[in-house]
């Protein structure tokens, strides 16, 4: 969010208006992340879930952490409540298809909460998957809890997202637990 290009893509009235229409009028950018999957930079990224938000200052509670920090910025692994308030809008700078690693989803499995590694199995194991085939120029939306994996790219097609994060509010408790701008 520090580089004024993609602060400004982010707060691009049309981008705000898709993450106001599920998170209310206070929705807020708060991350960014520029994956770039290329024939030089190709990886696989196991199913999962986006469990850790940016914080300013740590909290006690039990239900917060673990804690680290990345690049200066302190994070913890949140309970489902706080990432229930985030939406991540993905923005296709390429045609994803299915040769270069597109996003992987259970649909419907951000509703089952914070899950371990082996209910994420499980999940995986019996539940129904679907690729996520999105034309450059598309923008994808999903809630952090969705179990989701990509492939490594089987061509040397670039898939370049640039994944913005919002919530509802920066401001997550009343006991002064804020999001930071990462």
């Amino acid at each position: 969010m520090s580089v004024p290009l993609v602060e400004a893509m982010a707060k691009d009235e049309r981008l705000l208006r898709i993450a106001r229409h599920s998170l209310g009028a206070g929705a807020v950018p708060f991350r960014a992340t520029l994956f770039d999957k290329s024939a030089q930079a190709n990886w696989l990224v196991v199913w999962h879930q986006d469990t850790a938000l940016p914080l300013i200052s740590r909290s006690d509670s039990p239900e917060w952490g673990p804690w680290s920090r990345k690049a200066g910025i302190l994070y913890a692994h949140a309970p489902a409540w706080a990432l229930s308030r985030v939406l991540a809008l993905r923005i296709h700078l390429d045609h994803s298809t299915s040769e270069n690693g597109p996003l992987r989803v259970i649909p419907g499995s951000h509703q089952a909460g914070v899950l371990s590694d082996d209910e994420i199995l499980e999940l995986v194991r019996r539940g129904e998957k679907e690729e996520c085939v999105v034309r450059r120029g598309g923008v994808l939306a999903m809630r952090p809890l969705l179990v989701h994996s990509s492939s490594k790219a089987r061509s040397g097609e670039p898939r370049r997202v640039l994944h913005l994060e919002y919530a509802d509010a920066l401001e997550l408790s009343s006991s002064g637990l804020r999001l930071a701008i990462a």
